[in-house]
């Protein structure tokens, strides 16, 4: 057997763990489980064990200490439990990922969900492990290949670039995803599915992802039923697997649907736990959770790999001002707008180019292809402006310059934007080229 196969063993064994500190249910609330006897040795954030009496396990989380008591927020529901109940303290949350992982499916846990036995990798790794040094991080990194038209020219994506993606509902948002995930020039992806509808896992994974895109993924996921806890674990859990990619050099797409979600989870935790609702009901630790998540995505040290991110959010009526989405984009190097109304007239990827900024710009291209994104630019707000009036009958060809041209470019311009067929970032601002020339 190989040193490799002796480091994975043990670290099956080292989980086992031969004592465990054990206490006993004193109470159980709304939700929340007093247990006594754990006091001296529990620590904020352990994870536990409620061992029923009718022999029913379930996993639950410490929320607050107090001198003679814990408080205990079960993973899922808490009928059976009963009062003396044992509880099991065991430890710290923490993943051991592997490289195996590449093309499953594993839960928040690191348990694998496509029912085939997952290997335990050697080295524990935090859940909420610190971002890398800031004054030490790399730089944004090069231009990369994503495989759609909009992304390679108008909207560019460089090495350790972390974007948001902000749409409501049914307008494309998991499609876009799966064509990051199958065409964004990366070794590895890795997909949070948060609080993610069960029925459609299995589909975005052999119907929206693919064969292609799941070569190279790690999909870990947290379906709607389960607990807020299990939810918001999730996106952590991710990280650090995508974490584990980094430290090897590698460089790794991070893909998170969605931050509204996982920040939707937080507030549960965090108000069964005590903590006031302040941000549109949301309480002031949200603002933390999410930017701590998405400070450990970015450029790595010098000598690592690099995580590029997108990450999801649900806005109800694309209202950008709403808490989830105001917090996410203080942070991000960019953000993409999806409109309901471009999505309904049949053009996919949904992407309101004028309420969408990429800040690798101007950086990430060249005088001559910063001109034509300028230009492009220039000419969808001069329709945009003028686009009731031309709908209504009402613009007089000669007016003005600028819409004329606008009125000219803009089939042609709408049409590229949709573009679907993979090709690379010089053929993509070739055919802008082409298609802007028509403008005079």
């Amino acid at each position: 057997m190989a040193f490799a196969e002796f480091d994975l063993l043990r670290a099956e064994i080292s989980d086992l763990g031969l004592a465990r500190p054990v206490g006993r249910v004193a109470e159980v609330g709304r939700g929340t489980i007093e247990v006594s006897g754990l006091s001296e040795c529990a620590s904020l954030g352990d994870r536990a064990k409620i061992r029923c009496q009718s022999g029913r396990e379930i996993g639950a989380e410490v929320l607050s200490l107090r001198q003679d008591m814990v408080t205990l927020l079960a993973d899922g529901a808490v009928e059976g439990i009963a009062i003396r109940d044992q509880v099991e303290l065991l430890g710290q949350a923490r993943i051991a990922p592997h490289d195996s992982w590449v093309g499953r499916i594993v839960d928040a846990f690191g348990r694998p969900l496509d029912g085939r036995p997952l290997l335990r990798g050697a080295q524990e790794r935090d859940l909420r492990a610190p971002p890398p040094a800031a004054a030490q991080r790399q730089r944004l990194g090069a231009r990369i290949e994503t495989g759609t038209a909009v992304f390679n020219t108008l909207l560019p994506l460089v090495r350790g670039q972390r974007i948001g993606l902000f749409a409501g509902s049914g307008v494309g948002k998991s499609s876009l995803l799966a064509k990051f995930a199958r065409g964004v020039s990366a070794d590895v992806v890795v997909i949070a599915l948060i609080g993610e509808r069960g029925r459609e896992l299995r589909e975005f994974v052999e119907k929206v992802l693919g064969p292609e895109g799941m070569a190279r993924s790690v999909i870990v996921a947290a379906t709607s039923d389960q607990s807020p806890l299990v939810r918001r674990r999730c996106a952590w859990a991710a990280m650090s697997v995508a974490e584990h990619f980094r430290d090897q050099g590698k460089h790794v797409l991070f893909l998170a649907d969605s931050v509204t979600r996982f920040a939707e989870a937080h507030r549960e935790v965090a108000l069964a736990g005590g903590e006031p609702p302040s941000l549109r009901g949301f309480p002031p630790s949200t603002s933390h959770q999410i930017m701590s998540l998405a400070e450990r995505a970015g450029p790595g040290l010098e000598g690592s790999g690099d995580i590029t991110a997108v990450f999801s959010v649900l806005v109800a009526g694309s209202d950008m001002e709403e808490p989830i989405a105001d917090i996410l984009r203080g942070v991000l190097d960019g953000h993409v707008v999806l409109d309901r109304r471009i999505a309904e007239r049949g053009r996919f990827p949904a992407v309101d180019l004028l309420r969408s900024v990429s800040r690798s710009l101007p950086d990430a291209a060249s005088a001559a292809e910063n001109t034509l994104i300028a230009t492009a630019r220039r000419l969808l707000g001069a329709y945009d402006r003028a686009e009731m009036m031309i709908q209504a009958g009402l613009y007089a060809a000669g007016s003005d310059p600028t819409i004329d041209a606008a009125i000219r470019v803009w089939p042609g311009l709408d049409d590229f934007l949709a573009q679907d067929e993979p090709e690379n970032t010089q053929a993509s601002f070739a055919r802008m080229a082409q298609v802007l020339a028509v403008g005079g």
